[in-house]
């Protein structure tokens, strides 16, 4: 609770809540504990904080911007890649409780086990009634994030922009192939190619398929001159 309070910069009252918020469900599994003791349940909740004081801190920042130019950087910004990205930074991911197959597995390394944990972490705060402190530490860590985004939006909304352009030629959408995947299960890196036509187009490698996805999505973006 200590490390948790110097992450956050903010004091827990209910220590419970956090404990629960870092137990990954293969610990209460093999402990025969009951299922609301792991994180899933403040997961959903913080899912829903999470979007909606992203929303907050996105309506304040661009007040020139439509409802779907915020609505896609907001989709890029709480995605899997980018909270799993944060949670590494400030060492949450460290503090994950898991089982001990789990753990020399690396599952803490996972990117969607990290982004699973810092959304629990948004939901004991917000039930631990600590919502101003944490969209204040919420704009902080999202705010570098939101101005890349914004900066270089092609380049994250590549698949979007490619099967907008394929399906206005023929209707079709774009098709993904995984080409290979090396590395142990916590730490993998994907090739995939994104074909059109059944003519392969190009290639992008990642940590995650949506990763690797979209870095093939956005040079085929840039071969066909769509960007």
């Amino acid at each position: 609770m200590k490390e948790l309070e110097k992450i956050y910069g903010i004091n827990i009252s209910n220590s419970d809540l956090f404990k629960i918020a870092l137990t990954h469900p293969s610990y209460t599994k093999e402990n025969n504990l009951p299922y609301e003791q792991n994180y899933e349940r403040l997961e959903f909740l913080g899912d829903a904080v999470l979007k909606l004081l992203a929303s907050d801190i996105l309506y304040e920042k661009y007040p020139q911007y439509t409802e779907g130019q915020l609505s896609k950087i907001r989709s890029i910004v709480v995605s899997d890649n980018t909270l799993s990205k944060i949670a590494h930074e400030i060492g949450l991911c460290d503090l994950i409780i898991l089982s001990p197959h789990e753990a020399k597995q690396g599952y803490s390394n996972i990117e969607s086990v990290c982004a699973c944990a810092f959304e629990a972490i948004l939901g004991a705060f917000y039930l631990d009634e600590k919502q101003s402190e944490i969209k204040q530490f919420l704009k902080n860590a999202l705010l570098p994030y939101i101005e890349e985004v914004n900066s270089n939006f092609e380049k994250y909304n590549a698949k979007a922009i490619l099967q907008e352009y394929t399906q206005g030629i023929n209707k079709k959408t774009p098709v993904y192939k995984i080409l290979e995947e090396t590395g142990p299960a916590h730490k993998k890196t994907f090739k995939i190619s994104v074909y059109f036509n059944d003519e392969q187009i190009a290639t992008g490698i990642g940590k995650s398929k949506k990763d690797a996805e979209q870095h093939a999505a956005y040079e085929a973006c840039k071969i066909l001159g769509v960007i």
